[in-house]
């Protein structure tokens, strides 16, 4: 019993990085940007641990595959909405962000009605896109407290972000295309 407690320990990080979404959004929208600083030094040292925890404990979970990128996708689409909404970012990048997320999450619900069930595989530019989003995020934010990148540092940083939600969200709809138009022709 005390063992299938500490294999849940995982999951409870993930389900806490989902939440601590909340004050995060909230404390960005009140501008207190040193508190947010710390509480997304908390969320990212969660996302790293839970998944950690995950494979040294030998508890992978379906829960924990699934709630770990939709606990990034809060975080990360709260995050650039409330940055746009109080000016910090242009909102046409919160809108990128969000629809490059809309787009992979429609295009997995389709999958699985049309296709049937799957195994989501992050893709090197997914996973470098959300890097980059948290990295660019970390930086706005630390911009606030402290300036210490150059314009030219975070421009170059808001046209990666986009540049690489673009490529990573049509690298999505091209794979998992790919992949349903198979499946059915093997059907």
């Amino acid at each position: 019993m005390a063992n299938t407690g500490i294999k849940l320990i995982p999951n409870i990080l993930t389900t806490s990085r989902m939440f601590l979404a909340i004050p995060i959004c909230w404390l960005i929208l009140e501008q207190s940007y040193g508190i947010v600083l710390i509480l997304a030094f908390i969320a990212g040292v969660s996302d790293g641990l839970d998944g950690w925890l995950a494979r040294k404990l030998d508890a992978p979970s379906v829960y924990g595959a699934v709630a770990d990128p939709v606990s990034d996708k809060i975080m990360l689409v709260g995050t650039y909405v409330c940055l746009a909404i109080v000016g910090l970012l242009p909102w046409w990048v919160a809108g990128i962000i969000v629809l490059r997320d809309l787009v992979i999450v429609s295009g997995a619900i389709a999958y699985f009605f049309v296709v049937g069930g799957y195994e989501m595989e992050p893709s090197i530019w997914g996973k470098s896109s959300t890097g980059l989003q948290i990295v660019f995020a970390l930086m706005v934010l630390t911009q606030q407290v402290t300036p210490v990148f150059p314009d030219f540092v975070m421009q170059a940083g808001l046209w990666l972000v986009v540049l690489l939600a673009f490529i990573s969200g049509g690298h999505y709809v091209y794979v998992w295309s790919s992949k349903a138009l198979n499946e059915k022709r093997h059907q």
